[in-house]
């Protein structure tokens, strides 16, 4: 979407979120029945769509990051929703983060169902304005569906818009089913998305996009299940995600740019390595981006003049994250500040991520900042590609070793032979640090039970955090979900 996208969107869409049911009316003057007159209109009405992924990556942070051992997340003042996500705490059901998340998915649902019931030809006559506009919605959808079945497992697929009388009469689908929902948007949506836009629409999602979401729901769906009802489901299709990754690699536009740090330069936005980001301005009247901030110490920010009194003080990144850069490598200066020296002076030694922070972009405050959010980077999709490989996938080890060494080359450091899965995902961590894929990554693949469990006695200075278990790899439905109507919904197992 471009760049003023967001801004424009903040002064015509009220962000509202979902009560306590899976309320699917209109929410804003966009979904109403005499909006869609004009072919602006829908442009308006499917840009609507995309500005429910403003929270998209604070969410990410908190659910995955935060829930990974990149992270040991202890305040200094107070308990944060985000502890108990970080400590497996089984009572998470009333937790406010998971019940946003969770809304937030379906109000960017809602939005899409509501555009292409509307969508009508005899308005938009251009066809390849119409399929371009399906396309965009349906992809939404799709990448909404995605994060709700990673997050929750089967949830309720709703393929137009219902009612709130409806809605009570519609429970979890089986994720195969909404696995199923979801490739088939995508799959409709790569025909439908052109592949690249002009200068002035940078960021709208391409076919290049939902080949590259598709590819992760093969790679996801083809991990393991775990005995739950979760994202992974032993489906073996590791050669479907690897053509969707070697057509991306041999046929798409992007590249590997070389200088690691210039990837999340503020002026050099929608560079070769972006697959799909999230567009953000700073000073847009609420356009601009919080989770640039979340990382970042509130004391740092008062000392460079944008935090606020009394803020939250840290959220550490884990000291195993910490050690397990090689020396040499430039990404731990880039991705970890050590600590900083607040208004009087004294060193905090508590070491935090600074990844997308550029204090000479800032906006008028800490929820102010202007860098695009990367969902997919050509990193990851030659990354996956190595996976897929490793997982079972058509391939031999000539090219996963090719992809590390890229990955290691640009990060200072030197050739390493024989990469098994462990490897891969460690390198991955120190290269994704901050980007929301540690947690998935340890899903995928099988890992996230053993890795978590045998990190927390090491880090877990406190003794506060419990060991998982599987079923700990989902989160619970959110509290409000469950007492809409009796019976609706089954919590998963494991949470009170």
């Amino acid at each position: 979407m471009r760049k003023h996208l967001m801004a424009l969107l903040s002064g015509l869409v009220v962000l509202s979120s979902c009560e306590n049911e899976l309320d699917q009316t209109p929410i804003s003057e966009i979904g109403s029945d005499d909006y869609y007159n004009t072919v602006e209109e829908y442009e308006i009405a499917v840009n609507g769509v995309y500005s429910t992924l403003k929270t998209y990556p604070n969410f990410q942070f908190y659910l995955s990051e935060v829930r990974s051992d990149n992270m040991y997340s202890v305040t200094q003042t107070g308990v944060r929703d985000y502890e108990p996500i970080n400590n497996f705490f089984v009572n998470l059901s009333p937790n406010s983060i998971i019940g946003d998340h969770w809304n937030s998915n379906f109000e960017g649902i809602y939005r899409a169902n509501d555009f292409l019931s509307k969508l009508d030809e005899t308005i938009v006559t251009d066809e390849e304005t119409y399929q371009r506009m399906e396309g965009e919605a349906r992809f939404l959808r799709a990448f909404f569906y995605f994060d709700l079945v990673r997050t929750y497992g089967g949830v309720p697929v709703l393929d137009r818009p219902y009612s709130p009388i409806e809605t009570l009469e519609i429970g979890r689908s089986p994720v195969s089913e909404v696995y199923d929902f979801i490739i088939g948007d995508l799959e409709d949506a790569i025909a439908l998305l052109p592949e690249s836009y002009p200068a002035s629409e940078e960021g709208k999602v391409t076919s290049w996009a939902a080949k590259a979401i598709l590819g992760e729901v093969y790679l996801t769906r083809s991990g393991p299940a775990y005995g739950i009802e979760g994202p992974g489901m032993d489906s073996g299709e590791y050669d479907l995600a690897l053509g969707l990754f070697n057509d991306i690699i041999n046929n798409g536009p992007f590249g590997f740019v070389d200088d690691y740090s210039s990837i999340f330069g503020y002026d050099n936005e929608n560079n070769e390595e972006i697959v799909f980001d999230i567009e953000f301005i700073s000073g847009g009247v609420g356009a601009g981006g919080e989770y640039q901030s979340l990382t970042v110490p509130n004391g740092y920010l008062v000392v460079n003049e944008v935090g606020f009194p009394n803020g939250e003080d840290r959220k550490p990144v884990a000291t195993g994250l910490i050690n397990a850069y090689e020396e040499g490598d430039i990404r731990r200066g880039f991705n970890i500040l050590e600590g900083y020296t607040d208004q009087n002076g004294n060193f905090i030694p508590s070491p935090f991520y600074v990844k997308f922070i550029d204090l000479e972009y800032s906006g008028q405050d800490r929820f102010d900042w202007g860098l695009n959010y990367p969902v997919v980077r050509y990193t990851d999709i030659l990354m996956m590609k190595a996976e897929a490989v490793l997982m079972g996938g058509t391939g031999d080890q000539s090219e996963v070793d090719h992809i590390v060494n890229m990955v290691r080359g640009r990060a200072g450091l030197g050739d390493v032979s024989g990469v098994d899965i462990d490897m891969l995902l460690e390198e991955k961590r120190k290269e994704f640090a901050c980007e929301s894929k540690r947690w998935y990554d340890l899903v995928r693949t099988g890992k996230v039970v053993d890795v978590i469990n045998g990190w927390i006695p090491g880090e877990d200075i406190q003794d506060r955090m419990n060991l998982m278990d599987a079923n700990q790899i989902i989160y619970p439905i959110p509290s409000a979900q469950m007492t809409v109507k009796e019976g609706l919904y089954d919590q998963n197992p494991g949470y009170n």
